[in-house]
């Protein structure tokens, strides 16, 4: 993408209501105003909460919230340029129900209140083999302390994945951990019974890795409290 389409999409971002762009100082230094609000604040409700953690383009955040119309969604990424598509596309659609968020992942804990998050889901994250990238890795330990900070006691992760490592790397460390795995599956287009909202949403990537007959990997998961 050229630095012109860039910077038209960082500055359409700044005009869109369904688009959150808080600077580091404001989350770490300052309680966000929005910590512990989304719901009344920005949904106008009390449905239930997801989150997408990395949401790329927002094809799957906005695909979810077309589906479960009574459930609140917000993208969360750092790279505005790319989640432009999935804000434009809500307002376009006049999809209510979602919202993105730009900031990084680690500092997730400092944009929402603790408990105040039904669901996560996590997309297709890179997998950071290299030994020195784990500290990257979503699904580490660090991670999961994050998670378990915002997520409600009954919350749960979903974790989709074309990766075999990052599938065996989290069901291990789940498993070591004591948390409760609820479901595995390492190629859910492939057995039958996956769950329908795990096989009807598919991300352009997706689509690609599935024409390749990769298999697409997925774990349901609660954090031990």
């Amino acid at each position: 993408m050229g630095s012109k389409n860039k910077l038209k999409r960082f500055k359409e971002n700044e005009t869109f209501s369904n688009v959150f762009q808080p600077s580091r100082e404001e989350l770490v230094n300052e309680e966000y105003e929005l910590k512990g609000h989304w719901r009344p604040s920005v949904f106008k409700n009390e449905n239930p909460l997801v989150l997408e953690l990395g949401c790329g383009k927002g094809e799957y955040s906005v695909a979810l919230a077309k589906k479960y119309p009574n459930k609140n969604f917000i993208g969360i990424d750092i790279k505005g340029a790319r989640f432009w598509r999935g804000a434009k596309t809500a307002i376009e659609e006049t999809i209510s129900n979602v919202a993105f968020l730009r900031t990084q992942i680690e500092l997730i804990d400092h944009a929402f209140a603790e408990n105040e998050v039904d669901e996560i889901w996590i997309t297709f994250p890179d997998p950071q083999i290299k030994y020195k990238r784990t500290k990257h890795r979503m699904t580490n330990e660090a991670f999961l302390k994050r998670y378990k900070k915002v997520l409600k006691k009954e919350g749960v992760v979903n974790l989709k994945t074309d990766s075999e490592f990052m599938h065996g790397y989290t069901l291990g460390l789940l498993h070591g951990a004591g948390h409760e795995v609820l479901y595995a599956n390492h190629n859910v287009y492939k057995q039958e019974g996956s769950p329908e909202e795990v096989t009807s949403i598919q991300t352009f990537y997706e689509s690609q890795y599935l024409e390749q007959n990769k298999p697409i990997t997925y774990i349901r998961f609660k954090i031990k409290h």
